[in-house]
Formats: C-alpha cells, sequence, structure tokens
C-alpha cells in the first residue's frame, strides 16, 4: 500500500467512519491527491463525494467545489461538520457580513473545504477570492450542467473553463451521475479537461426496481402504490406542472398521507421550510417538479414516483437515482398515457430554440419512450443506454411479469386506415378520442354529425377497448408512424412510414395493454422489515466495499426507534438534517448489532471519530436501556 493510499484510507476510517474505499474511488483519490485531473461518472449514492473531499484533506490548501443548488452545499457542509471538517459555502442565502466573515476564514487558511455556485465562483469578486487562496484542488459538481444537450444544462457552468486557464497548476475533478457518451465529450471538451483521466464506473442502481404502468387514474394509481407499498415512508412524487404538483399533494393529504406541495411559484422561504421538513421529518412525501431534487443527499427516500413523463432517460435517471441511497431496496414508480407524449412532442415542436437543439430533445424522448414501451427488462435498457452491457436484472416488472406481446400489425393498419378514411371524409383531421369511437363503433354526436358511422372502418375496432387501442396509439406514436398536428389542435396525421405497415410491408409487434390487479401490500417488494441484508448497509456518499451477503442479526426495532429520537433531537439541537448526524443504516447496524463498548462502536460503518467522541456515550446509554427493558 502506497504512503498516499495508506494516508487516504486513515482520512476514510477516522473522519468518515468507513473501513475501505470501494469500487473505483482509491483510484481516483490517489490520482486526484497525486496532482492529477479525472473526470468521474458514478451512479447516486456511489460516493462521488469521496472522491474529492478525501484528496482536499490530504493537499494543502482548501478544496474549492463548484456546485449548482444550494440545498446541495447546505447538506455537504453539514454534514462534513458533523464529521469535524472544516467547511463552508458561499450563496445567496448569506448576507454579507457572514459571507466576508467565511472569506476571511479561506484566506487564513482555516477551511478544509469551501462550496461555491458557479454564478458566485466567476464573478471579479469570486476569482479574486481564489486568487488568494492555496488551493487544493476544484471539484465541479453535477459536470453534466456543462452540456448544452444535456437535461439540466446552466449557462454559467460554460465559464468554468476559466478555472483550467487561470490556475493550470491546480488539479480538476468533474463528477456526475448522469452522461451519455455525447454528454461525456462535451464535459471534456468544455471544462478542457482532454487530459483527464476517466473513471467510468457501473451505472447500475440494483437496489432499486423500476416499474411503468399505462396510466389510468393517475393520481388513485399513486394513491394506491404508497397506501399499499410504501406507507409511513419518505418519497418524491414528480409532476409536470404546479397545479399538478398542488393538486397531487392536496389529494394526499386528503387521503391521510404526509404530503407536501414543492415548486419554484413559492417563496424562497416557504421553500426552505417544506424542503426542511421533508430532510429532517421521517415519512415525508414530497410532491414537486423537478425544481426539487437535484443535490438532495436525504438517504433513506424509498420511492421515487412519476406521473407525467420526464424529457429524457438521463433525467429520469437523475431523478429516480434518489431513491434509496442508503443502499436499502427503493422503487422507481412511473404511469404515462398517450397525453404525455403528445404534449412532450408539442413542447419541442413549439419551443424557441434552434432545430439542432429540437432534434437533439426528441431524439431523447425517442429514447425515453422507448424506455417506456420496452418488452425487455428496463434495467437492460437504462444501463444500455448509456453504453453499459447487463444481463436481465429480474427485479424490474418486465423481469417479474413479462409483458404480453401480440402482431400488432393488423390493428395498427385498422387505427391508420380510420385516421386516413376521416380525414378524407370530411377534409380536415381528428384528434384521438374521435378516431378511437370510430374504430370501437361508438355513435357519439360528433360521430354521428360528421357522418363517420358510413365509414368502413367504423365499429373494426370494437374487439378493444379504449384503454387498448390508446395503448396501441402510443406505441405507433413512439414508432413514428403517426404524428400529432399541434397547430391544428393536436389532430393526428399518417407519417411517411405509415403506407409500410397499411400496405404489409411492415410487421409490428407491440406491447398488449393487460389490466393490472393492484399489488398486496409488501407484495414483490424486496424488503426486509427488519432491516436491509448485510449486503447493503452503506449509505450515500460511504466507501467501503458492502461484505458477502449473509444472514444479519434480526433488528431490534423498539432500539433502532429509540435511536432515531434520539437522532432527531441532535439533528434539531444542531439545526442539520437528522442524516448528516447519522444515516439510516448505521443506526440499523446498531440496532443489530446492539454494542456495548466504545470499540465496538467505533466499527459502525459511518461513525468517524469525530461523531464517535460526540455521541459514542450517549448511543451507548441508549443501547443498554434498550438491552435492559428487554431483559
Amino acid at each position: 500500500m502506497t504512503d498516499l493510499l495508506s494516508r487516504a484510507t486513515r482520512i476514510l476510517q477516522d473522519v468518515f467512519g468507513y473501513p475501505a474505499f470501494r469500487s473505483d474511488q482509491a483510484q481516483i483519490v490517489t490520482h486526484v491527491a497525486a496532482g492529477g485531473d479525472a473526470l468521474v461518472l458514478m451512479p447516486t449514492g456511489g460516493g462521488k463525494s469521496l472522491c474529492y473531499q478525501v484528496p482536499a484533506l490530504l493537499r494543502e490548501g482548501v478544496g474549492v467545489v463548484v456546485s449548482p443548488l444550494i440545498a446541495l452545499m447546505q447538506d455537504q457542509v453539514a454534514a462534513l461538520k458533523e464529521a469535524g471538517v472544516r467547511a463552508e459555502f458561499l450563496n445567496s442565502t448569506l448576507d454579507w457580513k457572514q459571507a466576508q466573515a467565511i472569506e476571511r476564514r479561506a484566506r487564513a487558511g482555516d477551511l478544509d473545504l469551501l462550496y461555491l455556485a458557479p454564478e458566485r465562483l466567476v464573478t471579479e469578486r469570486g476569482l479574486a477570492l481564489l486568487d488568494d487562496l492555496e488551493i487544493a484542488l476544484f471539484a465541479i459538481d453535477e459536470a453534466h450542467c456543462v452540456s448544452q444537450w444535456g437535461h439540466d444544462f446552466r449557462q454559467e457552468y460554460l465559464q468554468l473553463a476559466v478555472l483550467a486557464e487561470r490556475f493550470p497548476a491546480v488539479p480538476r475533478i468533474a463528477l456526475t451521475a448522469t452522461a451519455d457518451e455525447a454528454t461525456r465529450r462535451e464535459i471534456i471538451e468544455r471544462l478542457h479537461l482532454r487530459e483527464a483521466r476517466s473513471f467510468v464506473q457501473s451505472f447500475d442502481r440494483p437496489n432499486i426496481r423500476y416499474r411503468i404502468a399505462g396510466k389510468d387514474t393517475p393520481r388513485r394509481q399513486l394513491l394506491r402504490f404508497i397506501r399499499e407499498e410504501h406507507a409511513g415512508e419518505a418519497g418524491i412524487v414528480y409532476c409536470l406542472s404546479r397545479k399538478s404538483v398542488e393538486e397531487t399533494a392536496q389529494m394526499l393529504a386528503d387521503h391521510g398521507i404526509d404530503a407536501l406541495a414543492y415548486h419554484a411559484g413559492f417563496n424562497a422561504a416557504e421553500r426552505e421550510a417544506r424542503q426542511t421538513r421533508f430532510l429532517e421529518e421521517d415519512g415525508v412525501v414530497i410532491v414537486a417538479t423537478i425544481a426539487f431534487g437535484m443535490g438532495i443527499d436525504k438517504a433513506d427516500v424509498r420511492f421515487v414516483a412519476h406521473v407525467d413523463l420526464p424529457k429524457s432517460v438521463e433525467g429520469y435517471y437523475q431523478e429516480t437515482g434518489r431513491a434509496g441511497r442508503d443502499g436499502a431496496p427503493a422503487e422507481a414508480w412511473m404511469v404515462y398515457g398517450l397525453a404525455d407524449v403528445v404534449q412532450q412532442r408539442r413542447l419541442i415542436e413549439q419551443s424557441e430554440a434552434d432545430e439542432t437543439y429540437r432534434r437533439v430533445a426528441s431524439a431523447k424522448l425517442d429514447a425515453m419512450l422507448g424506455l417506456c414501451e420496452t418488452v425487455r427488462c428496463r434495467r437492460q435498457y437504462l444501463l444500455e443506454y448509456f453504453g453499459e452491457a447487463s444481463a436481465p436484472c429480474g427485479n424490474c416488472d418486465n423481469c417479474l411479469e413479462p409483458p404480453a406481446q401480440f402482431d400488432g400489425t393488423e390493428a395498427a393498419q385498422k387505427l391508420l386506415s380510420c385516421i386516413y378514411r376521416c380525414e378524407r371524409a370530411s377534409g380536415f383531421a381528428f384528434g384521438a378520442q374521435h378516431i378511437i369511437a370510430v374504430l370501437r363503433g361508438e355513435r357519439t354526436d360528433k360521430v354521428l354529425a360528421r357522418g363517420h358511422d358510413a365509414l368502413s372502418t367504423f365499429g373494426i375496432g370494437a374487439d378493444r377497448d379504449e384503454a387498448q387501442w390508446r395503448a396501441v396509439l402510443r406505441q405507433l406514436l413512439t414508432m413514428r408512424l403517426v404524428t400529432v398536428d399541434h397547430e391544428h389542435w393536436n389532430v393526428l396525421r399518417l407519417t411517411d412510414t405509415s403506407r409500410e405497415v397499411l400496405t404489409g410491408a411492415r410487421r409490428l409487434t407491440l406491447r398488449q395493454e393487460m389490466p393490472r390487479t393492484p399489488a398486496r401490500k409488501g407484495a414483490g417488494r424486496p424488503r426486509r422489515k427488519s432491516g436491509p441484508a448485510r449486503a447493503l448497509p452503506t449509505p450515500a456518499g460511504a466507501a467501503g466495499a458492502p461484505p458477502s451477503p449473509v444472514a444479519a442479526p434480526p433488528l431490534d426495532e423498539a432500539l433502532f426507534q429509540a435511536l432515531r429520537d434520539w437522532r432527531r433531537g441532535i439533528a434539531r439541537e444542531h439545526g442539520v438534517p437528522a442524516y448528516t448526524v447519522l444515516h439510516d443504516a448505521s443506526l440499523r447496524e446498531i440496532a443489530s448489532q446492539r454494542p456495548r463498548t466504545i470499540e465496538s462502536l467505533a466499527q459502525v460503518p459511518g461513525i468517524g471519530a469525530t461523531k464517535l467522541e460526540r455521541y459514542g456515550a450517549a448511543i451507548l446509554a441508549i443501547v443498554r436501556a434498550q438491552v435492559a427493558l428487554d431483559s
């Protein structure tokens, strides 16, 4: 073991409380600590933060972390302070005197890590501050934000190339959990990381189960999902609009679920209060637009639900990645429907962006629709999107309940013919509801008024219900065999490739829309009421390869809850989220092992020297008290 790695491991153990690095962490840490640049692609919960925090503590000077959101800075700084690290942030939440005091500490060499927003860093004042510091390294977190074609582009990230030009001797590490090959190339080019070493880990999050279903009554479906499978657990629900956020949160609250709405329409104080409740309290469900979540480090989010279709696989992967950061089983659940496809296509087509952007956005949406409609393993599809080969996982909905398929050529021909004949008969096109009504032989006022009950396609699709025809249409839209004319009231039109199906030159295999029975409470979920398996104990940001799966000691539920109550009190006293004191995974380990001495408590992952000194006696007292009650 080299001296550098030995020193890094001691920091990992003493400061962060983990016995060993996992995966590529050791290589990344020693490479950056030795002065090398790096591009790190690592899934959410894989321990990205340690890849720059440990080298920053190894090197002389202050580690400067570029972070895009206030929540990310506050959470990480709070966690670092709990671990005894001298860390601060500079952002808009601080007044002038507070910011000046932090700048003085930085100039005096009294900080190990300093978090800055990119827009603050590139100002004259921000760069002048950096000129005055001895800088250990630059860490550019959420580096995908530099990509103009990515799902979360931020203009100010383009200016971060100044770091390479102004501080050429300072190592830089760019990190992200979501970047396809094109985005990786753009990160390297725009951040001047051509000489950087790339570390690309598996994008797999094996503890997350992916489930996607057709929309029926989405809020009722969501309510059933939470009630029957995640009652009393923390989760995030994503909606596309602010109105939908508020209505969904109210519906959940009306049915007894501790749910809060969150979107950019609330003022800063309201957003902070709602975010704080979600972070600090157990079992809160936050319903939000995608404005919420980036950088949220809450480890025990047990589910992420989407009631509207995300714009891209990258966005979906990043949002679902906020579930199960503690390594315990979690779920990514989504419902989507025909209206989602139409709406997303309309947003792209009506965008004021240039043609190149619209083409890229359209391709990303096609990939997202492919994930929804695939009959293959969902995880396999996701990993292939990011350039990683995988065998079927056996743990997504398609693996557990393989979807039915059928030769959909005839059904497609009926639908395409109906679109054609309705437009030809009337001289203008019609929307999905009318086309399906004609197919099913429904004599609605509109059908009769247009005389479409006399068409040869009237009633030829009576063997399928409306939901099944919508599923067929949804898949034809995904395949671009049908398009939606958004300039004329969202009517359906044939495409240049429709003729291939109508003539029989192209055969189609489609996914069969089948009614699904509601899952029993806890059914089909990799859950352990006694806590996660020993193979999954490591929280977000933690290091150390998990031990081989073995039977875990039974969890003392009463002790676990007593520890959580104690942690909640400490968090309130310190004004920090509870998980920055100790992760649930650490509390579960304590509740399983019941350590009686400081030495045995020190072996629990996540308890470093500072936390052991601060909290060790109190934790052991709680353990002794519970053991006495049980005896």
